[in-house]
């Protein structure tokens, strides 16, 4: 199979789709490979190295869409890459559907097979493609709010940490997934007062185990929430259902009980948001205010650290972008149900029940989609 590895486009996107130790294992296997020239150049991985390592080179993206029969990428295709796919073409790379009807719509007028890293699951029902990118998110989502609480960012003023004699920052975690367990550590590194609500007990008794009394946990309902909101100088929005959009956790009415300068992170943004006045930001223009709360919302986080972002992705993603090109896409998605539960658009169809249900379209079942 020939994979095509193009430059990322989003804004503040520097990450990308295969390492050249990635490209070897593909060649190893006898498929070929092309990437565009610069596609790894901002995190020190040369054209060189992928020519080393067995890739073509490519000096557009045209080239790349044109020729390759596998696109592997690390974010949603832009408009300008979705007109490029065509009838049969894989799409291996995140997607967010749900927030994003425009997206949806040109792929399915594409005729692509379109497989989301978010959506595949592993025996255990996890996600093992989203989790790498959530530990990274997790852990940024600490730095990203410590800074916003500086002053001159707009925020309140507060150390997280505090000092001897000054009490430390308060930090909520909304959810305590892969990353709110990452953000909850990293508070906890600086020093923070930290307070995770989920509704999983099982997971909350995990934490309760592994922290003990250092760390807080609570069981998340509406009142939970209120009542902590006003004592918040960090909230990390770390709530997922998997394809859905998130559900809106704070709402406009709500941030009225927070203090002034106090800071929101949303790293549910890549599925609408969980706080009702998150829209996404960029790396360029990562905060904004309402109602005097600071809110970073960057759609996408872990590009703020490409280089460990991407090698901690391939090592993910590589035993599936081998089975696709060793395979065939049907053959490997047919043998996979995890693989298969990644499939969220094929021919012209969207084939995830959740995605479909947040966009209120009809789907197929993966299955028989494929026929």
């Amino acid at each position: 199979m020939l994979v095509g590895v193009p430059t990322e486009i989003k804004n503040h996107e520097y990450r990308v789709g295969l390492t050249p130790a990635g490209v070897r294992e593909l060649a190893s296997h006898g498929h070929q490979v092309l990437v565009q020239r610069g596609a790894g150049q901002a995190i020190g991985l040369s054209d060189a190295d992928y020519e080393a390592a067995g890739a073509q080179l490519a000096d557009d993206a045209a080239t790349v869409f044109a020729r390759a029969e596998m696109i592997v990428k690390v974010k949603e295709p832009q408009p300008a890459e979705c007109a490029m796919l065509r009838p049969g073409q894989v799409l291996f790379t995140y997607l967010h559907l749900a927030p994003d009807p425009a997206q949806a719509t040109a792929l399915l007028a594409s005729g692509c097979t379109a497989i989301a890293y978010e959506t595949v699951t592993d025996e255990r029902g996890g996600l093992p493609l989203l989790a790498p990118m959530s530990e990274v998110a997790g852990r940024m989502s600490i730095q990203a709010g410590a800074h916003a609480l500086q002053k001159a960012q707009g925020g309140s003023g507060i150390l997280l940490g505090g000092v001897p004699g000054v009490a430390p920052g308060e930090v909520l975690v909304l959810g305590g997934g892969v990353v709110g367990i990452n953000a909850a550590r990293m508070a906890l590194g600086l020093g923070a007062r930290v307070t995770v609500l989920d509704r999983s007990l099982e997971r909350l008794r995990q934490l309760d185990e592994l922290y003990g009394p250092q760390l807080s946990t609570v069981f998340s309902t509406r009142d939970a929430i209120e009542a902590r909101l006003p004592h918040a100088d960090l909230v990390i929005g770390a709530v997922l259902i998997p394809g859905a959009a998130a559900p809106k956790l704070v709402s406009r009415a709500q941030l009225a009980l927070m203090r002034p300068g106090s800071v929101l992170v949303d790293v549910a943004i890549d599925q609408g948001g969980c706080f009702e006045t998150s829209h996404p930001t960029t790396h360029q223009d990562p905060t904004y205010e309402v109602d005097g709360i600071v809110h970073y919302c960057v759609a996408n986080m872990p590009g703020g650290v490409a280089r460990t972002s991407t090698f901690a992705l391939t090592q993910a993603t590589l035993p599936h972008v081998l089975a696709l090109a060793d395979k065939g896409a049907r053959q490997a998605l047919l043998d996979d149900t995890g693989l298969r539960n990644g499939l969220n658009v094929h021919a012209g169809r969207l084939t995830h029940r959740a995605v479909a249900q947040a966009l209120g379209l009809d789907y197929a079942r993966a299955a028989e989609a494929l026929g």
